[in-house]
């Protein structure tokens, strides 16, 4: 009974001794992970700079790439205006909805050309004659000289109807001024006083 017991004894302790190491090993590889998370945090917030705003509020900015990233930034937010704004399907739907999102990224002279098509049953004409424009940007000029920033866009436009293809070109000026990100304005740029000032054909094939 008592050598019963003494193994008793002896197989709790294995056992006590195996929890102990087990617990060590876990509280090990936590340390080891709250460590490498610590660092890798220090070195993100060592990427911050911090300005006073006259002593009133605190910004954060990000250090690096800031200055270097905004010009593409920049020509995306102006190339991806420009696909959202001139690509149409014959799809009221479609339209509504890309014309939208393009309006998001850009102030009232956008609207204003919009409504300046719709009053003259561009998109009416579009969707009765099953016609679809397509949009593609050659080169952005940006002159971050000034701000706002300057901006011009070349690109091509091509028509397709069921029976040709027109080929267009399609030359925009506009100015860029910053503005707060959101997740419909990733870039945190908008687009004003957009101008049209060539869009003639230059081109047209049958299908």
């Amino acid at each position: 009974m008592e050598f019963k017991c003494l193994k008793n004894i002896e197989t709790s302790f294995r056992q006590l001794r195996l929890y102990c190491f087990v617990f060590a090993g876990i509280c090990a590889a936590v340390t080891v992970v709250s460590v490498v998370l610590s660092y890798r945090f220090a070195e993100r917030q060592r990427q911050k700079i911090y300005v006073l705003d006259n002593g009133r509020s605190l910004m954060v900015a990000l250090s690096q790439d800031l200055a270097q990233n905004r010009p593409v930034e920049a020509r995306e937010h102006v190339r991806r205006f420009h696909e959202l704004f001139f690509t149409l399907s014959p799809d009221k739907a479609a339209i509504e909805s890309n014309i939208g999102r393009a309006l998001l990224m850009a102030d009232r002279s956008a609207l204003s050309y919009y409504k300046v098509l719709q009053e003259k049953g561009f998109f009416n004409r579009l969707i009765a004659g099953n016609i679809s424009q397509m949009v593609k940007v050659d080169s952005i000029v940006c002159d971050f000289g000034k701000y706002p920033y300057d901006v011009k866009t070349y690109a091509r436009q091509r028509i397709l109807r069921e029976s040709n293809v027109t080929e267009r070109t399609l030359v925009t000026t506009c100015r860029l001024v910053n503005t707060v990100r959101s997740e419909n304005n990733p870039q945190g740029f908008m687009v004003e006083e957009l101008n049209i000032v060539e869009n003639r054909d230059i081109a047209t094939y049958d299908r």
